[in-house]
């Protein structure tokens, strides 16, 4: 972006949503402090927890083989390993506020380990936008709640038809090596979203501890939560100066599920799902780190 000033408001624009949205999920934290109990799940929830997190490190490997295939496509050969490493070892840098150090780190290891500049940059534009265009196409699960007169299961058509029809324009297109990458991303968002969903199934009358509210989600607006998940996530991706989408992602999420879920379990999944993400990010960084140096050629 050329003008300083418009990259200065919307930056600070996004920072005010952040804060905004840290305010909002505050208040819900304190009106419902009396039935959300964390201390209620017991061990075994906690466990659940910390499963549900590695699971959520182990999903962002899709995310690294998502970008070794634009990696490839662009010219800039490496192996699967090292595509993998350095996104792991890289993506905790998006909780730096600025919402862009962990492609600055992507693309520093990039160019350090002899790849070409220019490909690594092309490489992060293009991950944004298929990201983008991933979540978008997840947010047309979220139709019944905006049009009553679209029933789930038309929306899950329309859902499939679009995802089916981008991945197609991309492999003609653009070529074979985008249309993986879009795959790849595709895995890992819906993996997200289940993993949320799972978070409300520990937390329903079942899974939690008496006083805690419950989390469960109805059989037939399950597609619905999880879609709202994905385009909450997706809002918090693009906004700027939003680390992480911390703040801005959990605002959009009450505001589109506040009438669907038991808004106190809502709340609770939402802070635990920051918990689970953040924590899977970490464990996503250790296992990288724990994997020896590998070369860049394929």
């Amino acid at each position: 972006m050329r003008d300083p000033a418009l990259r200065r408001l919307l930056v600070w624009s996004g920072r005010a949503l952040t804060v905004l949205g840290l305010l909002f999920v505050a208040l819900r934290l304190r009106t419902y402090a009396d039935e959300i109990d964390l201390a209620g799940l017991g061990w075994g929830g906690w466990a659940a927890v910390g499963g549900l997190a590695l699971l959520y490190g182990a999903a962002g490997v899709m995310l690294g083989l998502a970008w070794w295939h634009l990696l490839g496509h662009f010219g800039a050969l490496a192996s699967r390993r090292w595509a993998v490493r350095v996104y792991g070892l890289s993506q905790i840098s998006k909780y730096v506020p600025g919402n862009i150090f962990h492609l600055a780190a992507r693309q520093g290891r990039g160019m350090a380990a002899g790849l070409p500049g220019w490909a690594v940059a092309k490489s992060a534009a293009w991950e944004l936008g298929l990201l983008a265009v991933g979540g978008a196409l997840f947010g047309l699960l979220v139709l019944p709640l905006l049009v009553e007169a679209v029933p789930v299961f038309a929306s899950a058509l329309l859902f499939l038809a679009a995802l089916g029809s981008t991945a197609v324009l991309l492999w003609r297109l653009i070529g074979a090596g985008a249309a993986r990458a879009f795959a790849w991303q595709v895995a890992f968002l819906a993996a997200s979203g289940l993993l949320f969903l799972g978070l409300l199934a520990l937390l329903g009358p079942s899974g939690a501890g008496e006083g805690s509210g419950g989390g469960g989600v109805a059989g037939g607006t399950w597609l619905i939560v999880l879609g709202a998940y994905i385009l909450a996530w997706l809002v918090g991706l693009v906004t700027p100066g939003s680390p992480a989408g911390l703040g801005v992602r959990e605002l959009v999420l009450l505001l589109l599920l506040g009438g669907l879920v038991d808004e106190a379990g809502l709340v609770q999944a939402v802070v635990l799902a920051r918990l689970v993400s953040a924590l899977g990010d970490g464990a996503f960084f250790l296992g990288a780190l724990a994997v020896g140096e590998g070369g860049t050629a394929s």
